[in-house]
Order: C-alpha cells, then structure tokens, then sequence
C-alpha cells in the first residue's frame, strides 16, 4: 500500500496541487484584470471609475462575481439547451487548459512538453468552437452573427499568427516554449524581429474579439453579439473566459517576444528579482496595451478588419518567413542544421 501511495498517490496529488497553484493566481488576475481595466479607461477619460466597493473599489470585482452568482440563468424557449450550456464552459475550459504549458519561469511549468508551442496554437484555434456553439444555440438572428463574424475573425488572424510563430521557431529551431525563453538570452526576439511582433500583438487584439476589432460584440448592430441571450453564470462564464484569454495571449507574447522570465539587462541587480516576478511585469505591460488601445482607437469597418487580415499582414508574414529562413541559411546559423 505504501508503494501505491509512493508511486501513484504523491505525484498526483502534487500534480493536482500545481493545477490550483495555477488556476487560482489566474483567476484572481482574471478578476481584478476587471477593475484594472476599468480603472485605467477611468483615467484615461479623467474620471475615478470603480470606487465605492471596498477601499479604492478594490472589492468590486467580488461583487461583481456575487451578483452575476445569484442571478437567475434564464434559457431561451427556441434554444438548445444542451448546447446553450456547454458553450460558454467550452470557452472557459480552453482558457485554463493552455496554461499547463506556458512556463513561468525556470522549469516552473506543469507540462514541459517538446510541442508547447503547437500545443497553444491547437487551443486558441479551438476557442473559436465556444462562440460558434453559443451563437448557434441561442436561436438568436443577433448572436448567430456575431458568431459567424467571430469565426471568420479568427481564422483569418490565426494564419498570421502561424507564419510569425513560424520565423520565432526558424530562429530558436525548438518547438519547447522554455527553450524559446532561453534563446533570448542575448537579445530578445521583439528587436530583430519588431515587425513580426507587431503583427503577432494586433492579431492577438483580433484573435480574443478586443477593440478595435471587437466586431463580434459590437454592441451598436449585434445588441453584445454571440452572447446576448447569456446571463448570470453563464454569461459571467464567457466574461471570465475573454480575460483569462487576454491574459494567455499576453504571455505568449512575452514568451515569444519579450524574453519570457528573463530580465531586460544582464545587470546583477536586475538577476535579484525572481524570473515569475519579470514574467507577471511583461504580461501587465501587454494587458495595459490592451486596456490602452480600447480606450484610444475606435472600431473598425468589417470590411477594414478582413482588409488588413489578408492582404496587410497575411503577405508580410509570408515574406518574413522566406526573408528570414534565407538569411538564416546564407549566414549558417540555422538551429536545425547544427544539430545534424
């Protein structure tokens, strides 16, 4: 019996502790990413914003959470209800499962899997699937489009986002997200590769439905989009799943770009502060971004949004993936070919 506990029973419960250190840390963020948000639109637009719930509002992200909890989930008549349901856990579920790859820090990761990037791809192209189940299951004319609009969104942002991923990988030669991290030693991608880095962070705009191209939710023509039938939990669901969103795609643009738990400059000082606290410090600077261009620039034209898809960012990955992968090449150094 105590071989069973030695050999079954600790690792996983140390596996199962890992995922609350994990998921718990996540939602917090999730929650107070609320407030922060709101907070500097507030002061963007020279007011307070959330102030009365607990000191400074500090509180309001729990009463928000408590009211949409008490609320009464109201299906709709003509509905699926099966489907109705499903669809915003579907969304919520992909949200937390990417984590268990994106690393922290050095070796603090849950699955330091070979394939972690194609891994992270693989779920955020899934996330598409909860928006088109909630459009369809609301027997809504109102949330069917804004699924469909949601679909053709992503599809179209996520083979821009391959090809950037593509010129990273060129250049690191390993799919493992910590090796990623650690071929940024020297320098960070973001500088080398600043276009591509660009693209890759307007298109993570695009890929999590956030302004200026938040077509799916425009709320002047869809009335909210694929999820205006939702309410309590199961609209708080969806919320909860776009900021855990925003949240992952902010990490993996660090990971790609920024030089993950890494500090910025080599300095002895700077190796004092552990790698996770760099990681966190990255990601809020991309979350402010976030937070940053929803309150500067207004929304796009359907029209503009697959205009600049295709025929913007489309052609300049291609190109970037052939520029590089030559230059890679014609100096020798290819990851790939110094290992055989």
């Amino acid at each position: 019996m105590a071989e069973i506990w030695t050999n079954y029973g600790w690792p996983l419960t140390w596996i199962i502790l890992k995922i609350f250190m994990i998921i718990v840390p996540l939602m917090i963020s999730v929650a107070y990413l609320t407030l922060f948000e709101r907070k500097v639109i507030g002061a963007m637009h020279l007011r307070k914003g959330p102030n009365v719930v607990g000191p400074f509002g500090l509180l309001q992200p729990i009463a928000d959470g408590l009211k949409l909890f008490f609320k009464e989930t109201v299906i709709p008549t003509g509905s699926n209800t099966i489907v109705f349901v499903l669809a915003p856990i579907v969304t919520f579920v992909l949200a937390l499962l990417a984590w268990s790859v994106i690393p922290v820090g050095a070796g603090l990761v849950l699955a330091d899997i070979n394939v972690g990037i194609l891994f992270l791809f693989a779920i955020s192209s899934l996330g598409v699937y909860g928006v088109l189940m909630a459009g369809w299951a609301s027997n809504s004319r109102y949330a069917f489009l804004g699924a469909l609009r949601s679909a053709a969104q992503m599809v179209s942002y996520e083979v821009s986002m391959g090809f950037v991923i593509v010129t990273v990988l060129m250049c690191v030669g390993s799919l493992n997200l910590s090796d990623i991290v650690e071929a940024q030693r020297t320098v960070w991608f973001v500088f080398p590769l600043l276009p591509m880095a660009i693209i890759f962070f307007v298109s993570t705009l695009a890929e999590t439905n956030r302004h200026p191209f938040d077509l799916p939710e425009a709320e002047a023509e869809l009335v909210a989009g694929y999820n205006v039938e939702y309410s309590s939990m199961t609209f708080a669901l969806f919320f909860l799943g776009e900021y855990a969103n925003m949240i992952l795609m902010s990490a993996m643009t660090v990971i790609l770009f920024l030089g993950g738990w890494l500090p910025p400059f080599n300095l002895s000082i700077f190796n004092l502060i552990p790698g996770p606290i760099w990681f966190a410090a990255k990601i809020s600077l991309c979350l402010f971004v976030f937070v940053w261009v929803r309150a500067t620039l207004p929304r796009y034209r359907y029209d503009q949004l697959m205009r600049l898809g295709w025929k913007v960012f489309l052609p300049i990955s291609i190109g970037a993936v052939a520029v590089i992968g030559g230059v890679l090449v014609a100096s020798n150094i290819l990851p790939l070919n110094n290992t055989g």
